[in-house]
């Protein structure tokens, strides 16, 4: 991939994502849950927007998980456990301009099924 072509797809990637944050919001009852992947590693954080705060946070290079689907999944139990523990039941999801897709929807579908709304 030549560099013009990696350019453009971090530049259209930037659009989807500010399109998505202009829509939702997050507060402490109600927190921003922002995924943020990388070829190696996923990074999640719980986010009330108005203080401006991390409620709760969790990267997988700490947790020894792989940036695929198994890896998200695993990242998604332990990060609703962290949720539990911080007494959030309920969450926005932020996509971060990502497809709903392979390890976003693997991420996902792991925070539902460990009984955190979204």
């Amino acid at each position: 991939m030549n560099a013009k072509v990696l350019k453009s797809k971090i530049a259209n990637r930037l659009k989807r994502k500010r399109r998505i944050r202009a829509k939702i919001h997050g507060s402490a009852t109600l927190p921003r849950v922002s995924v943020f992947k990388s070829n190696r590693y996923l990074s999640v954080q719980a986010i009330d927007d108005a203080t401006a705060t991390t409620l709760c946070a969790l990267h997988s290079k700490a947790t020894g998980h792989k940036a695929n689907k198994e890896g998200a999944a695993a990242l998604g139990e332990a990060f609703a456990a962290k949720l539990k523990e911080a007494n959030i039941s309920e969450i926005v999801f932020d996509r971060n301009g990502y497809q709903y897709h392979g390890v976003i929807a693997a991420f996902g579908d792991a925070i539902r099924a460990n009984e955190i709304k979204f």
